[in-house]
């Protein structure tokens, strides 16, 4: 009951402050896109410090290192676990500007979709087929050129904590056709942010970004493995929160 609790006082809190940063977005349209997707980072961070005050959610992170320090010289993809909302946010703290590989379906959410469209995601149709990846190369040789890093989750869905799902070629296929690292990411915070709206529970996440994995000589299905590798290891190392 205190965890439903919880959840219910921040998603009060979103259901407040969404819409104002959505709106900011909306009147700075005019921006160049990554001054304009800084307001949605920052709307990350408050979601952030919001679920830490009312759920009790905190966080540590490991291999800061392997970010290399010139970002702007060296664009990278960003593949991550997916098994909670906290990663989404979190990530944007972290990282350089992110464009996230994201269902079309998304933009269509009022408020949320509006902002999230200013942000210069990466949006597919999955009805496209072998067409949608066409579209992320696409749009993702323009992410790079603007600035941005792109983000992908290979299970391409969340998947809950414990459960593991077959990993997608998209972002290996992304990183070799533009020849650019992939940044892996692993992280524990689907025991205590679940998919869904309730059972939010106080713990400590810990995420942890490797080292980048070069795709150099690499079919999609070989590269694809080896950063399924590493994030389901980790993942199993970190168990559950503290």
């Amino acid at each position: 009951m205190f965890s439903a609790l919880r959840s219910i006082a921040f998603l009060l809190f979103q259901i407040v402050v969404t819409p104002v940063y959505a709106l900011a977005m909306i009147a700075t349209f005019w921006l160049p896109p990554v001054p304009r997707y800084r307001i949605a980072a920052h709307w990350c961070w408050i979601n952030l410090q919001g679920v830490r005050t009312l759920c009790g959610i905190r966080w540590r992170v490991d291999g800061l290192a392997n970010i290399p320090a010139d970002t702007m010289a060296a664009p990278h993809i960003v593949m991550s676990k997916h098994s909670s909302t906290w990663e989404t946010l979190a990530l944007n703290l972290y990282f350089p500007p992110l464009a996230f590989v994201a269902k079309k379906e998304l933009l269509a959410i009022p408020f949320f979709g509006w902002g999230f469209r200013l942000a210069s995601p990466i949006t597919i149709d999955r009805k496209a087929g072998t067409d949608a990846m066409d579209q992320i190369v696409a749009q993702g040789r323009e992410r790079f050129a603007q600035g941005f890093w792109i983000v992908v989750y290979p299970e391409g869905t969340r998947i809950r904590a414990g459960r593991r799902a077959k990993y997608k070629t998209g972002g290996a296929r992304l990183a070799i056709a533009m020849n650019v690292p992939i940044i892996p990411v692993a992280h524990n915070a689907g025991h205590i942010w679940p998919k869904g709206l309730f059972g939010k529970r106080p713990g400590t996440v810990t995420m942890t970004i490797g080292a980048p994995i070069s795709p150099a000589g690499k079919d999609p299905a070989k590269l694809t493995q080896e950063v399924e590798n590493w994030i389901e290891g980790e993942v199993a190392r970190l168990g559950g929160p503290a």
